[in-house]
């Protein structure tokens, strides 16, 4: 005999008949199921997006069919991939059997399962169902034995089923599957066998059964299997694997547009479901619940009553289980929880399946806002943004009096061109604690050569944390201003030490569609040292460790430039285990560093990252290269007792250090 598929091989008639019967009542349910998930999305306020770009291709084959974002924990990395393949590849096994019997068989009188590439397919199988079935044993390892603390669920599921039934049926599905095979091999004994070695394993365990009782004890799992399969399909969208298809769709239709940039939304913001967009409710689908989010947020490390994690699942469970108008704040969300978000992107950055935690956030900031749900501090400081046009309620008048320290005139950028403007930014500006660091920087600036200015009293905040408050009107209002300045300025290029005035205006203000490029201080440092516009004079021989900001490192990708400056100065870098992409907030962003201390945290983000520089050993210096790290981090060494063990500084002083200048 050739070897070819026995395809309903010691199945009756009447059972085959029930099969096409029973999988055809299994799709309508799918399909329905599926409908309802669609109707729930498009609940959603419209969001225009292109669909079909190159691009989301590009993101999408190492995102979804290779989750790149799990390839830190090897485990979950090994495990998701052997489900994944698994099940794509028996489900293309699958459909090449129906077309090999249904079609080709029946219309063109032959079956392409057959000789070689039916050998093929069957070793091919079984690899893969092996696979699958070696995936899921880790995965219920991982969630119900091993159960590490972020899978486990504090608040009740969407889907009352949850992880048990989905890893549970598909591991019955694929064992009785090769118990299938062993059986058939057990009574046909053919040589080509060994081409299925699963089945081919499991058949020596029937062989001392009859045929007779073989032979009915595979249809008995025949039936199982194909009943369980059935089952497996109607399921999949009324329980959690309906992230098959969810978590796809949201890594394909992933926001293209840069991290920083904000979408403009409502300026109410979110009081109700429908005010997210369709493609955020479909996040809320998509979200595995793997906790990988809750694991790097700075909120919960501190005991601040957030968990991205929750907050989705609750979001999503509210979608399934609605009550009257679909109602958020307090009763799915609490403002606490909302305003303990240092917004530093680590929970986006780490999801496997792109939701955006943050934005939601901050969309449900605008309706707590609008609502004056706002403690009074920061609501102070909201005024003063709004009546002064800065966070510290001074005068613009004040603005450029650091410049006073300056032994020659920094240019007015209104009054005169210059090829480079530095806008300052608030805390370099008026903090007394950072205008030393600013005018080291215009020193260096000035020792160079550079044509540089600024815009004195005119300059307002760049708005990136009114925005991330949840002050959108405010946003808008510091963004008109400073726009229209910027209009009547005469530059090429815009200059800033401050990371979140850097992403605020590079991704959210219209200056790219005019040819403004905006840099930070550190590229630019860099370039002027490869220039060799910044002489080296002097070798510094710290041994430091330096912390990438959110808005300058997984906001914007700046982590390469900082650490070449250090590099060119002699510095000896020793890295934190949490640098780059990884790095762990200080705590300032998203509105944090002007309110309250929540009462009762373990230890506030700052703090956690001192004792982390700290622990490096030698290391006698932290840098830093954003205004609010270096207040931040000088009031942690305090609290933690660190003061005299670590020296917190701005990158600019160690390049002033390195020039050995002749008047300080």
């Amino acid at each position: 005999m050739e070897p070819v598929r026995p395809t309903f091989w010691n199945v009756p008639h009447w059972a085959e008949i029930l099969q096409y019967v029973l999988g055809a009542f299994a799709l309508v349910i799918f399909a329905h199921g599926v409908y309802g998930h669609i109707k729930k999305w498009r609940l959603g306020r419209q969001e225009a997006i292109s669909v079909f770009t190159l691009k989301r291709l590009q993101t999408f084959i190492p995102f979804a069919l290779f989750p790149l974002r799990l390839s830190a924990d090897p485990f979950a990395f090994v495990m998701h991939l052997t489900i994944f393949w698994g099940m794509v590849v028996l489900f293309l096994g699958t459909i090449l059997a129906t077309v090999d019997w249904d079609v080709t068989r029946l219309f063109l009188g032959f079956q392409f399962l057959r000789d070689g590439f039916y050998l093929f397919y069957e070793l091919v199988l079984d690899i893969f169902g092996v696979f699958l079935i070696l995936g899921l044993a880790m995965a219920l390892y991982r969630r119900y034995i091993f159960r590490p603390k972020r899978l486990q669920a504090g608040i009740v599921s969407t889907f009352p089923l949850d992880s048990l039934y989905f890893l549970a049926i598909l591991l019955f599905i694929a064992l009785t599957g090769f118990a299938l095979e062993g059986l058939r091999i057990a009574v046909q004994g053919s040589h080509w066998a060994v081409w299925s070695p699963g089945g081919f394993y499991l058949s020596g365990i029937f062989h001392s059964l009859s045929p007779p009782a073989t032979k009915s004890l595979h249809f008995i799992f025949w039936a199982s299997h194909a009943l369980l399969a059935f089952i497996f399909i109607a399921s999949i969208p009324f329980t959690k694997a309906f992230h098959i298809f969810s978590s796809a769709l949201s890594v394909y239709l992933q926001n293209l547009s840069p991290k920083g940039a904000l979408a403009s939304g409502e300026a109410a913001g979110v009081e109700r479901l429908s005010d997210f967009t369709w493609r955020q409710l479909l996040q809320l689908d998509a979200c595995i619940s793997c906790g990988r989010c809750q694991d790097v947020c700075p909120a919960y490390a501190s005991g601040y009553p957030l968990s991205p994690r929750d907050v989705v699942l609750k979001l999503d469970y509210h979608l399934h289980h609605p009550s009257e108008e679909n109602p958020i704040h307090n009763s799915v969300i609490s403002a606490p929880e909302l305003w303990a978000c240092t917004t530093c992107c680590a929970c986006e950055d780490t999801c496997p399946v792109f939701v955006e935690h943050s934005r939601m956030i901050v969309e449900m900031r605008r309706a707590l806002v609008n609502r004056g749900t706002v403690e009074k501090r920061l609501q102070d400081t909201l005024t003063k943004w709004s009546r002064y046009g800065n966070s510290f309620g001074q005068s613009d008048r004040v603005r450029a009096k650091w410049t006073q320290g300056l032994d020659f005139k920094l240019k007015d950028a209104r009054k005169e061109p210059v090829e480079y403007l530095w806008f300052v930014g608030d805390y370099a500006s008026y903090d007394p604690r950072i205008q030393g660091i600013t005018q080291m920087t215009a020193r260096i600036f000035h020792r160079t050569g550079l044509d540089f200015g600024i815009l004195y009293e005119a300059e307002r905040n760049s708005g990136n944390d009114v925005r991330r408050i949840g002050e959108e009107g405010l946003f808008e209002m510091l963004r008109e201003k400073n726009l229209h300045t910027l209009k009547n300025a005469k530059f090429q290029t815009i200059i800033t030490t401050d990371p979140h005035t850097y992403n605020t205006l590079k991704n959210e203000y219209p200056l790219a569609q005019n040819g403004i490029r905006v840099v930070h201080s550190t590229e630019f440092l860099h370039r002027l040292i490869q220039e060799g516009k910044i002489p080296v004079q002097k070798r510094l021989n710290h041994r430091a460790t330096y912390h990438d900001p959110c808005y300058l490192g997984r906001y914007n990708g700046i982590y390469e430039p900082p650490r070449r400056v250090l590099k060119a100065l002699g510095v000896q870098l020793i890295e934190m285990p949490r640098n780059r992409h990884r790095s762990y907030c200080c705590g300032a962003g998203g509105g944090r560093i002007w309110m309250e201390e929540t009462p009762g945290i373990q230890e506030r983000p700052a703090e956690n990252r001192i004792r982390e520089a700290v622990s490096l050993p030698g290391v006698d210096t932290l840098v830093v290269a954003c205004p609010k790290d270096i207040v931040m981090f000088r009031d942690a060494l305090k609290t933690t007792g660190n003061e005299g063990k670590i020296a917190i500084k701005d990158i600019s002083e160690l390049v002033w250090e390195a020039m050995e200048p002749k008047e300080v």
